[in-house]
């Protein structure tokens, strides 16, 4: 999320392929994103509770996808021409996609898990109404602002004071003393955005797996018996992607915090690939949640038409 003056003049093709990846992520995440919230805002049968999730999850992704080419050209400027309060802005939302998306899953999760074990017990769940899904939508938003202050606080501009060229950029000053300063925003967004979310994800999905395995199947045995086969792949497909996305992301901080890397092309490149992963799963998402759902390809297919 900085922008330095060096790595562009001693390696150029970081220069010339960064900016190609992040437009094919821009112009994918941005197409998808906002379809789903076309299709689920404007199709009536799409009003449901796993829905108003998914759509948040998509305003989200959206959000960042559309402030991707501002990042995209301050790597071609290589300074930061757009002032103090768009530097705040940007960064916030660069924090906004770290930790908003992995709590609409769990949110997810957790809805998944309920409507279960519900359907196990053959209860009824009379407070799992479209309106509560805004409620707790509007939760995680307010939680995920509160979490991402700190980082619109620190965030402003900086000019390196050995730079001739006095080149602005974009990133997080953080006062004396800046090493505990750095390391503590690493671990704190590692444990908020990674370490608490994963967990109860693993926690929520292995719970729902066992009682499912070790339920005893009623007269509508086969009904849950395919339940029992989505609910699995549909649980590889969210865990595997989610940590195939994120996971490295983490991992560079725990590098960074326990080690003294040097700048060398082949780590430049390695954190910028890492960087470029995450930024993917923006662009993933719509198609994990919304384009593999029988109903949604339905509704968008008959808007379509229309």
């Amino acid at each position: 999320y900085t922008c330095t003056s060096s790595p562009w003049i001693l390696y150029p093709d970081i220069y010339i392929w960064l900016p190609v990846v992040y437009s094919i992520i821009c112009a994918v995440g941005l197409t998808g994103n906002t379809a789903v919230i076309y299709v689920i805002l404007k199709a009536p049968k799409m009003k449901t509770v796993t829905n108003m999730f998914i759509l948040n999850l998509a305003i989200a992704d959206d959000l960042f996808t559309l402030v991707l080419p501002i990042n995209i050209a301050e790597h071609l400027l290589n300074y930061w021409p757009f002032g103090e309060v768009l530097c705040k802005v940007i960064l916030s939302i660069d924090h906004y996609n770290i930790f908003s998306s992995i709590y609409f899953l769990t949110a997810m999760s957790v809805d998944r898990y309920l409507v279960v074990v519900s359907a196990l017990h053959s209860k009824r769940m009379p407070h799992r109404t479209y309106r509560f899904a805004k409620t707790v939508s509007v939760c995680v938003w307010s939680f995920v602002i509160l979490i991402v202050m700190p980082f619109t606080f620190f965030a402003g501009i900086y000019v390196t004071p050995d730079d001739t060229e006095k080149r602005k950029s974009c990133v997080l000053s953080f006062p004396n003393p800046e090493m505990f300063w750095f390391k503590a925003s690493r671990i704190y967004t590692l444990v908020l955005s990674f370490v608490i979310p994963v967990s109860t994800i693993c926690v929520v999905y292995s719970v729902m797996l066992y009682k499912l395995r070790h339920t005893r199947l009623n007269s509508n045995g086969k009904a849950l018996d395919k339940a029992k086969k989505k609910v699995t792949v549909m649980v590889f497909i969210v865990l595997a992607v989610c940590l195939f996305c994120w996971t490295p992301f983490h991992l560079s901080t725990v590098v960074a915090l326990t080690t003294d890397l040097p700048t060398t092309p082949l780590v430049i490149g390695i954190s910028y690939l890492i960087t470029g992963l995450s930024y993917a799963n923006s662009c993933l998402n719509p198609f994990l949640y919304a384009f593999l759902d029988d109903s949604f390809r339905k509704a968008f297919k008959k808007l379509l038409v229309c």
